[in-house]
C-alpha cells in the first residue's frame, strides 16, 4: 500500500501571513442527528471529546470534531489513528441511524497563521464571514471565492481550512495571494 500524500505535498507560502497545506490527516464524516444523546456519546467514546455545539469545534489533543450542520460533523485525527477512531465510532454508534465515512483522501487542509488581525483580514477578503466577531473555537462552512470550504479558528492568529482535494491548488493560490497583501485595516 502506498503512503498517503497531500494534494500539494505540504506546500507553504511565507509572507506577512503564512499559508501551509497540512496533513495528511485522518478525516471522517459523521452523518446523523448530532443532538441525539446516543450519537453524542459515540463521539465522546471514539474521540475523547464532547460532541461540538452548533457552529463550534471540540478538541482532545490532536483530534478535533467540527460541527458542520445539524446532521453532520467532521472528525479530524492523526492519520495513524484513523482506523482506530473509525472502528470505535462505528462500534459506539451501534444501531443508531448514522453514517461514518472516511474522507481523508478527498480533502485538503490548510493552516493560515500570523498576527491575529492580519489573519482575520486575509480570511475576510475571501469568505463571507464577519471575521471581526469570529471567535476561537468557531466553525463556518461557507464559500471561499468559487469553492466550498469550512474554516475554524483553533487559536488566536490561526485559521484552519478544509476543502475538496480537487480544488487544493486553487484554494492555495487564493490564500497565498490574499496573505501576501499588506494589511489595509
Amino acid at each position: 500500500m502506498s503512503d498517503p500524500v497531500t494534494a500539494l505535498k505540504n506546500a507553504t507560502a511565507n509572507g506577512p501571513v503564512t499559508v501551509s497545506e497540512t496533513g495528511p490527516h485522518g478525516m471522517l464524516t459523521l452523518r446523523g442527528k448530532l443532538d441525539d444523546a446516543g450519537i453524542a456519546k459515540a463521539i465522546q467514546t471514539a474521540t475523547g471529546t464532547a460532541a461540538p455545539e452548533a457552529r463550534k469545534m471540540s478538541a482532545n489533543g490532536d483530534t478535533s470534531v467540527l460541527w458542520l450542520s445539524p446532521d453532520e460533523a467532521m472528525v479530524i485525527c492523526p492519520r495513524a489513528d484513523l482506523k482506530s477512531v473509525q472502528e470505535k465510532l462505528t462500534s459506539a454508534l451501534g444501531s443508531a441511524h448514522a453514517l461514518v465515512a472516511d474522507m481523508s483522501d478527498a480533502r485538503a487542509t490548510f493552516r493560515i497563521s500570523g498576527d491575529d488581525a492580519h489573519v482575520r483580514e486575509v480570511m475576510a477578503r475571501l469568505i463571507p464571514v464577519d471575521m471581526s466577531t469570529f471567535e476561537v473555537g468557531e466553525v463556518r462552512r461557507t464559500r471561499m471565492a468559487q469553492i466550498a470550504a469550512a474554516n475554524w479558528m483553533p487559536e488566536a492568529g490561526v485559521v484552519q481550512l478544509v476543502c475538496f482535494r480537487s480544488v487544493a491548488q486553487y484554494a492555495f493560490d487564493l490564500l497565498k495571494d490574499a496573505a501576501a497583501s499588506p494589511r489595509v485595516f
